[in-house]
């Protein structure tokens, strides 16, 4: 009797052992709640740019970001491409949606308050648009201006263009307003704010006016090509 049991427990063993080699692991168990997949990298917390020294983006809504995420209007990629070139400024968006030179003039001193450092002024697209007195609208800029050098704020001029079906006469007088404000008080002068961008319709919007975020990229390439020899590390 006591072989025999000898002799089933062995051959139950060697079943357990043939019955194991014939069958594949199974993976751990997923825990609840994970797909599996590697976790994305967090993003890096924002540095405190408390103190920094700062720079006011003055316009209209090409400046607000009409149409775009927020951090992908060109005031927030202006503070990445700052951030990235180790350029410790604090930008401060300061635009508003259908904002003309005579709306910009009512606010430049909520502008001055801000104590920037430096002004990038985009205004008069609208009034273009709308067909005002390009005289009066070079009148309101001056006087901006005048203001901020006042306040002792350096300034970057943006250059607008608008269609040509408002006429060879109004365009160039338009065009014209820029390069000689920008001559007149001596700031520098984005020859187009919106070179490389305007009358592409993978980098606008549909309404063929603003910019895609993707768009906004062609424009802080232009707005920093002035823009850096001002700025200090």
């Amino acid at each position: 009797m006591r072989k025999a049991h000898i002799f089933l427990l062995v051959v139950f063993i060697l079943t357990l052992g043939m019955a194991g080699c014939g069958s594949k692991a199974k993976p751990a168990a997923t825990p609840a709640g994970q797909t599996g997949t590697t976790a994305p990298t967090p993003k890096p917390p924002a540095p405190d740019r408390t103190g920094w020294p700062v720079i006011v983006t003055f316009g209209d809504s090409l400046t607000a970001g009409q149409g775009v995420a927020p951090e992908r209007n060109y005031p927030s990629q202006l503070q990445a491409a700052l951030d990235k070139q180790g350029y410790k400024y604090r930008v401060v968006n300061a635009g508003i949606s259908g904002d003309t030179s005579a709306g910009a003039l009512n606010r430049v001193e909520a502008v001055v308050n801000q104590k920037p450092v430096i002004v990038i002024l985009e205004m008069g697209a609208n009034d273009g648009l709308q067909g005002k007195s390009v005289a009066q609208m070079r009148a309101n800029l001056a006087t901006i201006i005048e203001r901020l050098q006042k306040a002792g704020v350096k300034l970057v001029l943006a250059g607008m263009e608008i269609p040509p079906n408002y006429g060879p006469e109004y365009t160039q007088a338009f065009r014209e307003s820029f390069t000689g404000l920008a001559s007149q008080y001596h700031v520098p002068l984005i020859p187009f704010f919106l070179d490389g961008v305007g009358g592409r319709p993978d980098l606008n919007l549909p309404d063929g006016v603003h910019p895609t975020g993707d768009g906004y990229v062609y424009v802080v390439k232009n707005v920093m090509a002035v823009l850096q020899p001002l700025l200090t590390k």
